[in-house]
């Protein structure tokens, strides 16, 4: 019968072991053969850093109450550093900024501003026909007339043009003009400019911008000097009080610059019959900062489009505009002194128009109007001082002089003079108080200080931190997966005559070991009896 020999092959786990082992060291080898190195650890890099103390605190060495003590002070430097830049970068949020004055500097030639008065009564009584009285009740208070006395019933009247109105029925600069001189050189009505404000038909002197007017010298007589009859006899009387109502009496003037349209109802200044008005004036030159620093209207490169109905941008045209749009949309028309191509509003709405053109500039429904300061900006400062006129003596002259008598002459004559205190022009600029590079300077004092660090010190923690991260991805993305190690056992058979006919000595005369040396030479140790074929078999 035939003989089987039964071989049991078993894999245990710890055989493995070793081979991984040997495996790793390999993966180790090829490693440093290929020029990788392992990351620093914290003690090495703290022995290396230039980092003030952190050698101390964290480097090689052991553990004990010097090192404590380092530590301890590192982190109180650290917070103390922590805590002044906090405060360092809440200050530079903050855009600080002031104000610088350049000194005056002295010209040969300064150019002299425009200058805008308005008689503060809108209408000449004597001009009033019978159809502006009934057009204008509402706004002069006055009732509309008929044959038979003041009633209003039955009246028709043809529409009214308010343009037409106030050019007839304003004062005419022609009879209140009644002397003019300029740097020693004689004016007329004819240098001055018809405007239209809220104080009705005005008047600027040296209102072109491309022909402005230079002024030579400074003080009295350098300027302008007017005389007006503001003709207290033409004033409305007043039957009943209505918003418009004006019990002073004198003319409105705003001194400004050509490129801004006057504003005189709110920037002007009062002139009172019977005194010599003195105005001295100095050009100031304001330059104002931008986002983030400030708010004011930057001029745009690509030519941002001005506002409609002006040349240039200024806080006067902004604020017309802004009462414009709110005039027609609430009343669908617009007033005379406002710019732009739609229907003037009539008169029996004007002051409920004006009214809201006002609210609009207050915050009313439709919200308040935002007019930023521009960037760059012209002003005059104003110094005013008064004399009375006339004197007794002069008195006497002026009635002589325009047919009229002392008392007329004392409660409607007077004297405007203004002129350039010196040909000199202040320069006020804001600037920054608190930059960049003085908070860069500021933070880098305070870390030489507490921390004794720079930028590359900052570069070398950073660089460290990259070091490590990357080590330990790479470690997570190169990680082998762990193979299942089970213990397997297995079972041969193997026939006898099998063997036989794979051994190259099928007799048992063949030399020892010669019937294993193709199946196992690994495991084949002839040490028993000759006739024992295979007793020392093993897998």
């Amino acid at each position: 019968m035939p003989i089987e020999i039964v071989c049991k092959i078993k894999f245990a786990e710890e055989d493995a072991k070793p081979k991984e082992k040997e495996a790793g060291d390999e993966q180790s080898l090829l490693g440093a053969a290929q020029g990788t190195a392992a990351p620093r650890d914290l003690a090495t890099f703290a022995s290396t850093s230039t980092l003030h103390g952190l050698g101390r605190a964290c480097g090689p060495g052991p553990h004990g109450l010097r090192r404590t003590l380092w530590a301890l002070a590192l982190l109180t430097s650290l917070v103390a550093f922590l805590y002044q830049a906090v405060g360092l970068a809440r200050g530079y949020l903050t855009r600080p900024h002031l104000v610088a004055m350049d000194p005056a500097v002295p010209a040969p030639v300064a150019g002299f501003p425009a200058v805008t008065l308005c008689n503060i009564n809108r209408f000449r009584h004597s001009a009033l026909s019978d159809a502006d009285i009934f057009h204008l009740a509402n706004l002069t208070g006055l009732p509309p007339k008929d044959r038979d006395g003041h009633r209003a019933a039955g009246l028709r009247y043809p529409e009214p043009d308010m343009v037409d109105i106030l050019n007839r029925t304003g004062h005419q600069l022609a009879d209140m003009l009644k002397s003019c001189n300029f740097s020693g050189h004689h004016c007329s009505a004819s240098n001055f400019s018809v405007v239209y404000t809220r104080y009705g038909k005005c008047y600027t002197f040296n209102a072109d911008p491309q022909s402005s007017l230079p002024s030579r010298a400074g003080g009295m007589g350098s300027g302008l000097e007017i005389m007006l009859d503001i003709q207290q006899e033409e004033y409305l009387p007043i039957w009943r009080e209505t918003n418009e109502t004006s019990f002073e009496a004198g003319i409105r003037v705003q001194i400004h610059s050509q490129e801004e349209p006057p504003y005189i109802h709110q920037l002007g200044f009062g002139v009172s019959p019977g005194f010599q008005t003195f105005v001295s004036c100095q050009e100031q030159r304001l330059t104002y900062l931008p986002q983030p620093w400030g708010n004011c209207r930057a001029e745009s490169e690509l030519g941002e489009p001005e506002l409609q109905g002006y040349s240039a941008y200024s806080v006067s045209a902004c604020r017309l505009r802004c009462e414009k749009e709110a005039v027609l949309q609430r009343c669908h028309c617009r007033m005379v002194h406002m710019p732009g191509n739609e229907t003037i509003c009539p008169p029996n709405i004007y002051i409920e128009c004006a009214d809201h053109a006002l609210d609009s500039l207050s915050g009313g429904s439709e919200g308040p109007c935002f007019c930023p300061t521009p960037c760059n900006l012209t002003r005059y400062g104003k110094e005013i001082s008064m004399v009375k006129i006339p004197n007794r003596g002069s008195a006497r002259y002026l009635a002589r002089k325009y047919n009229r008598n002392e008392t007329y002459i004392r409660e409607n004559f007077l004297v405007l003079d203004v002129f350039f205190e010196a040909l000199t022009s202040e320069a006020l600029e804001q600037r920054a108080a608190y930059g960049l590079s003085a908070l860069l300077g500021d933070l880098g004092g305070q870390m030489g200080l507490f921390i004794g660090a720079s930028i590359l010190t900052l570069l070398e923690i950073l660089d460290y931190i990259y070091e490590v991260s990357w080590d330990r991805l790479k470690r997570v993305w190169r990680r082998p997966k762990t193979p299942l190690r089970t213990s397997t056992g297995g079972i041969s058979t193997l026939g006898l005559q099998e063997l036989k006919e794979q051994s190259p000595c099928p007799t048992r005369g063949c030399a020892e070991g010669g019937g294993a040396s193709n199946l196992l030479p690994n495991h084949h140790h002839p040490h028993g009896p000759a006739g024992g074929l295979f007793e020392d078999f093993a897998c």
